[in-house]
């Protein structure tokens, strides 16, 4: 049976990434884990056969812990992408009203994300952190106090608490881009996308426009670019980039060669078909 291994507890969007990812399958199993470097090693030792992670976020940028383990110790190759709505509810136990609300639980990141209905709906409410969206609602579902939950939708459902308001994020369009991790990445679909990085042993002006430039002589469309730090020497860095296309595609596959050239370090994380969600 095929695996799909994912930053857990069940109930999270990272969860939601995973069903999302593997569909109507009926053959694929899902590995909840408790963290990011648990999901490689699971990939890594055969005891799940892809996994799921988070890569970037619309507000926050990219999510470096992910990034450093596919920079620095992971040859897994990305095989695919989800993009994932965060939609964030408003939960409590049956009964309990709006009004009444004394304990607020949360994971700090959805209580940011959802300070402005906080502030108006919810003024004065004692606030708790939860580790995550999904133990929010078991929390405040176990407190025998009038208390409420950010929750996600998925979360309320498997808790079986109530929703009393939906969609409370201060920005709705907020998304998450997750990664599927895989021992190979995917044959060419002709609407792909290859992520790739490099950087360089010397520090002299012109080593980055220069290798951005063989790109666009290509005229290869590059989507993403970021960085981070070496880890090594201060001042050195590793910059990320996404382009569209597949890594095999003779045009993208010499432009790399020559920024491979360039670049004192070069890896490519892998090529895989673009989201059409």
């Amino acid at each position: 049976m095929h695996t799909i291994a994912y930053l857990g507890p069940p109930g999270t969007f990272s969860e939601e990434a995973a069903r999302t990812y593997a569909g109507k399958r009926p053959d694929m199993g899902m590995l909840p884990l408790a963290s990011i470097p648990a999901v490689v090693t699971a990939i890594e030792t055969g005891a799940a056969t892809v996994g799921v992670l988070p890569i970037e976020n619309l507000l926050e940028g990219g999510v470096t812990y992910t990034l450093d383990l596919l920079i620095h110790e992971t040859s897994l190759q990305i095989a695919g992408e989800i993009v994932i709505p965060l939609r964030q509810f408003l939960v409590a136990r049956t009964g309990v009203r709006l009004s009444e609300v004394k304990v607020l639980y949360a994971h700090p990141q959805s209580l940011a994300q959802c300070r402005k209905f906080v502030e108006r709906c919810l003024p004065g409410v004692a606030t708790v952190a939860s580790l995550s969206n999904s133990a929010a609602p078991a929390e405040a579902l176990a407190d025998e106090r009038p208390t409420a939950a950010i929750s996600t939708l998925r979360a309320a459902e498997l808790t079986g608490a109530a929703i009393l308001a939906r969609d409370i994020a201060d920005n709705l369009g907020n998304v998450t881009r997750f990664i599927v991790l895989a021992q190979q990445d995917m044959p060419p679909t002709g609407d792909d996308k290859t992520s790739f990085g490099f950087g360089f042993s010397e520090d002299r002006a012109g080593t980055l426009v220069g290798a951005l430039h063989e790109l666009a002589e290509a005229q290869i469309n590059m989507t993403k670019l970021e960085s981070r730090p070496l880890k090594a020497v201060l001042g050195q860095y590793i910059f990320l980039v996404d382009v569209n296309g597949h890594r095999e595609e003779p045009h993208l596959a010499r432009a790399l060669e020559r920024i491979k050239a360039l670049a004192g370090m070069f890896k490519i994380f892998g090529s895989y078909p673009r989201w059409q969600g």
